[in-house]
């Protein structure tokens, strides 16, 4: 198993995860990266840093393995020039996904991004919750470099066999950030409309890509992988109807419901968030 990105955010997460489930992990970035602490069923055969944009040193690191799961990229908008960003971006994944395709991978699984939907949503989303086939709303070079990928995973899947397996994350987060909610994201109602008040949580995004490398798929699959709440004490239709009056909802929003829709990935990868913010922050209660 190759896991790119592991220096980075998602990248910790699912290294930790990986080891804890009894895998054997070629941990690949750029940037130096840290072994988790403790003593892990899996083992961590190499720790490597590599560039993913040159397509000989990602064939030698990706020599042998069965599966890789990448998450190596320019995370983010606005971290580097919108161009670099895309190039980058666009490079990377081409390069892995050659490497996989030429050394015969059995899966591919690698990282979208929510961005693809509309995000920031300064244009209100068409209805809500939102789900797959709000795709592709491309609002920046980094959500571009996404759809972009996607559209070629599909055509190395079409040419391969291989399943390539998107994950659309929304903002991946944890206890630390959680937190910071009463401060950052409560006092007013538009601080985080720009995903539609989304989350993740770090180790729910591991679970995905462990999920998503099993999971019984055929061709180029996309899947929105998101908390099954929001980030907000308000209830979801109250959300809606003062900050996105008129947009449709295509569901009676129970209580603080993601509008990041999740059933594909619930129905397709079995996945369920396991982690929300309320664990952290119970102080509060899960009513406020």
């Amino acid at each position: 198993m190759v896991l790119t990105g592991a220096a980075g955010r998602a990248g910790r997460a699912v290294l930790k995860h990986l080891l804890e489930h009894g895998f054997e992990v070629i941990a690949v970035d750029i940037q130096p990266i840290l072994k988790p602490d403790g003593d892990f069923p899996g083992s961590l055969k190499a720790s490597l840093r590599v560039d993913l944009t040159d397509l000989g040193q990602t064939l030698e690191v990706m020599q042998g393995a069965g599966s890789v799961i990448h998450l190596a990229n320019i995370p983010a908008p606005d971290l580097q020039a919108p161009h670099h960003t895309f190039v980058q971006n666009v490079t990377m994944n081409h390069s892995v996904f050659t490497a996989a395709t030429q050394l015969g991978l059995e899966r591919v699984v690698w990282a979208s991004s929510e961005t693809t939907l509309g995000l920031p949503f300064d244009v209100p989303p068409q209805y809500a919750p939102v789900d797959e086939a709000h795709y592709p709303h491309p609002e920046s070079s980094y959500a571009l470099s996404k759809v972009v990928t996607e559209t070629m995973a599909q055509d190395f899947s079409r040419h391969s066999g291989i399943p390539f397996v998107a994950l659309r994350f929304s903002n991946i987060l944890g206890p630390d950030e959680y937190r910071r909610f009463p401060e950052l994201a409560w006092p007013s109602l538009h601080a985080r409309k720009w995903n539609l008040w989304g989350y993740i949580d770090e180790r729910d995004a591991a679970l995905a890509c462990h999920l998503a490398l099993g999971a019984p798929l055929t061709g180029a699959s996309s899947f929105i992988i998101a908390a099954a709440d929001t980030v907000m004490p308000v209830p979801s239709r109250t959300l809606m109807e003062q900050v996105f009056p008129g947009v449709p909802l295509r569901e009676s929003l129970d209580g603080f419901q993601t509008l990041l829709s999740i059933e594909s990935a619930r129905q397709l990868l079995g996945f369920e968030p396991q982690h929300r913010w309320r664990d952290t922050l119970d102080e509060y209660g899960a009513d406020v």
